[in-house]
């Protein structure tokens, strides 16, 4: 059978013309959320270091003098304030990009709803891609890409269904989006096929999306851990008596406490690891009907289970007392590292039997 007769190109070219049409709306939505950090109100600024000072404050400089039944006087203790770990601090979380003025929340709601249209323009190229050639459209790295994005994005505009408070992902999510996308349509670019023999099996709609699911998921912690190791760093410098730069102290401020997000970023985190583990389960079933058996050491394989070691001593640390806050969140980046490097190195970089579907 000649496979590529059975590929409709119209549907194929109608995906190609969909996924550049959402990186069109994903601009608009960038420049959108751009205006909303630059018009949003900086009048908030301040409230991290006055909430500081406030707990200082609790400190006494000397220990109060108590008088007793006859008149003897005895020092009282003085109130402490304790901090567990960096990051942990009693401070209010910022009023986020637009300041709470009309102006930056007006833009802030346009960036939002241009991202809600570029996500469905970008899903709409995905479904017309995988009907193109009747199967699941994540066989090769260019599939993946767009597929990817597009459950980060999904992600993303369900927790904002669902009232959280993340509007704050919103910049760097859709710039690592046209980033991806980017990437995507030119050096990753495959034209729409037919699978190979390897990979006629159920278990691709399995195995393949809960990766990309949990890929989605792990990106929204990491930018969540970096932006706390930033938030972090504000708060330190604060609570040693230092001074930010006013662009710093802008931007800062706006975001939630350092506690706010590093609690965000673990939870993500923890949420996702158990579908991450079912995803080498699913694919250790999938080489046993495959290649016969279940565990090779192929580099997919072996990249797959270090970025779950890397994860589980995340999440045990993140557990541990002596490893929280920025420890921890070193190690979250580090396996969200090796996640990518998962992605992309092992397949661009390294043969190996998951080869098969090139770029």
């Amino acid at each position: 059978m000649n496979l590529a007769a059975a590929t409709n190109e119209s549907l194929a070219e109608a995906s190609n013309v969909l996924i550049y049409s959402s990186m069109a709306v994903y601009t608009l939505a960038f420049f959108a959320h751009i205006a909303e950090w630059v018009f949003g109100s900086r009048s908030k600024v301040g409230r991290t270091a006055a909430a500081l000072s406030a707990s200082s404050a609790k400190v006494s400089a000397a220990p109060a003098v108590k008088a007793q039944a006859g008149g003897t006087a005895v020092l009282e203790r003085p109130e402490v304030v304790t901090r567990s770990a960096a990051g942990t601090r009693d401070v209010p979380d910022g009023p986020g990009a637009a300041g709470g003025t009309f102006k930056g929340d007006l833009y802030g709601r346009i960036a939002v709803s241009l991202t809600v249209v570029a996500f469905l323009v970008e899903a709409g190229g995905v479904i017309t891609r995988a009907l193109s050639v009747q199967r699941a459209p994540w066989a090769n790295m260019y599939e993946f890409s767009i597929t990817f994005s597009t459950v980060a994005v999904g992600s993303y505009l369900v927790l904002l269904a669902l009232k959280k408070n993340v509007r704050w992902i919103g910049l760097p999510l859709v710039t690592t989006v046209l980033l991806d996308l980017g990437i995507a349509v030119t050096t990753l670019y495959t034209d729409s096929d037919q699978l190979v023999p390897a990979l006629h099996s159920y278990w691709l709609w399995i195995h393949v999306s809960t990766a990309i699911i949990c890929g989605a998921v792990f990106y929204l912690g990491a930018v969540g851990t970096i932006l706390y190791l930033f938030r972090d760093s504000y708060e330190n410098k604060l609570a040693s008596g230092g001074t930010p730069g006013k662009f710093a102290s802008s931007v800062m401020e706006r975001l939630p406490a350092a506690a706010s997000l590093d609690k965000f970023s673990y939870r993500i985190n923890a949420a996702v690891f158990p579908l991450w583990t079912f995803t080498i389960i699913a694919g250790a079933i999938w080489a046993g009907d495959a290649w016969g058996r279940y565990w090779g050491w192929d580099p997919k394989e072996v990249w797959s289970f270090i970025t779950w070691v890397a994860y589980a001593a995340y999440l045990h640390a993140r557990a541990t007392a002596g490893w929280k806050g920025r420890k921890a969140a070193y190690l979250a980046l580090l396996a969200f590292a090796c996640w990518l490097f998962n992605y992309y190195g092992v397949n661009i970089f390294v043969s190996g039997l998951h080869s098969y579907a090139g770029v």
